[in-house]
């Protein structure tokens, strides 16, 4: 079956084994796409997007890798899957022209808290070339805010493309940096004083604007820089 097929078969009802015999580890009912979205995410909640292989999650499933198949074509269409789950989440608004600037910031900041509840799971949206209708619908959604605010349609498509991988990139960092801090060995790296205070030790003569802006270069608390280089991004779309 190509990968087309198999894709179209998650539309068909399950098959269901009709042997009297049992055999050992079969389970009693078929296994279905959601069963597997959910499972994946369950997974990657408590163990990372990193964690989550074919075989770790036919583990998860009890069943074997070789069956996941016949509801995933691979990976990288399990991966769509998930994003699609994350976008179905999402509430897009009706477009407003006055307001196309809050709008696609709020949109933006969904995706972000979907993203950051499954650490890694944005490494998934990188490098995809999405069919999953859900995505779809959230480019969909952006592009109609975009378009209502006045932006060009060329300028429009590249900033959605922009926006999403500069959420998809942070979200990553994000859980990147979760992760480490962790670790009692990295966490103290992390911290804004010590950051502050390696920067303050550098040489002035060698390092002269590091050493004067490292208060600036350590700021923010939260979501701080996601909110200032979301506008960065929007405001300059504004300007065109």
């Amino acid at each position: 079956m190509n990968p087309r097929e198999r894709r179209a078969a998650r539309h068909q009802p399950p098959t269901i084994d009709t042997e009297a015999t049992p055999r050992p580890r079969r389970r009693k009912a078929p296994i279905t796409v959601d069963q597997v979205i959910n499972t994946a995410l369950d997974v990657i909640a408590t163990e990372g997007y990193e964690a989550l292989t074919m075989r770790r999650l036919a583990g998860a499933l009890d069943t074997g890798p070789a069956s996941l198949y016949a509801h995933v074509v691979n990976k990288a269409d399990l991966d769509e899957l998930l994003i699609g789950r994350l976008c179905a989440e999402l509430v897009l608004p009706e477009p407003d022209p006055a307001a196309w600037r809050e709008q696609v910031r709020d949109v933006c900041t969904q995706i972000r808290d979907q993203y950051l509840k499954f650490p890694g799971i944005s490494r998934a949206a990188l490098a995809m070339a999405p069919t999953d209708l859900e995505i779809v619908r959230v480019s969909e959604g952006m592009l109609a805010i975009l378009l209502a605010g006045g932006v060009a349609p060329q300028a429009a498509a590249w900033a959605i493309d922009a926006l999403l991988l500069y959420v998809a990139a942070y979200c990553l960092e994000t859980s990147i940096a979760r992760q480490r801090s962790a670790s009692d060995d990295t966490a103290w790296v992390l911290g804004r004083d010590e950051l502050l205070r390696r920067f303050t030790a550098l040489p002035a003569d060698t390092f002269p604007h590091t050493t004067r802006h490292a208060a600036e270069l350590t700021a923010g608390e939260g979501h701080d820089r996601f909110d200032f280089t979301l506008a960065l991004m929007i405001n300059g779309l504004a300007h065109r």
